[in-house]
């Protein structure tokens, strides 16, 4: 998995079989077993940003390409998703380093990152910069462009430009859409 406590960046084709094991035992411990296979599936098919410490995967994140919608404009979205830490390894700062590397891919390869943050997560987001989205939040469905108004207070975004809000349009996907 890599050099000891390095972060480690690899696409998700890249990993073998026994690291995607890995990562989601990892998933199902740090998330108390909240971590279903919709969550799964979402982690899935971007880059994958990992810890190891003495053999073992102590900390994840992934950044996997979306489309959203802004004022009649497609974004490439950079999306975070499945960031987890061991939990007999929290409080060294592993977090901020998955962070870090991720925020570097979003930075360098997209319009804007974003991510869905719990309310015990999202100090860690706002502490480095990230922005709760200042409006409305849509998902483009199968049926046409549906309000979720429950994740307006959980929507972060990462951006060069201004917050000038507008209804922020996510793709659609099976499970949670945000």
């Amino acid at each position: 998995m890599g050099r000891s406590g390095a972060v480690r960046t690899a696409p998700t084709a890249d990993l073998i079989r026994a690291e995607l094991s890995a990562i989601r035992d990892l998933l199902d411990l740090a998330f108390d077993g909240r971590f279903d296979d919709h969550d799964w599936d979402h982690a899935l098919g971007g880059l994958h940003t990992l810890i190891v410490q003495d053999g073992v995967l102590v900390a994840h994140g992934s950044v996997v390409q979306r489309r959203f919608l802004l004022d009649g404009r497609t974004l490439r979205c950079g999306y975070v998703e499945a960031v987890a830490v061991h939990p007999e390894f929290r409080g060294r700062g592993l977090a901020a380093a998955v962070m870090g590397e991720a925020e570097r891919l979003i930075d360098g390869g997209y319009d804007l990152g974003a991510l869905s943050a719990s309310e015990s997560g999202r100090g860690l987001y706002l502490a480095r910069g990230w922005r709760l989205w200042p409006g409305p939040t849509a998902v483009l469905s199968p049926t046409g462009v549906v309000r979720t108004p429950e994740d307006d207070d959980s929507t972060l975004v990462r951006m060069t430009g201004a917050l000038d809000g507008g209804t922020l349009v996510c793709d659609w996907r099976d499970g949670d859409v945000w």
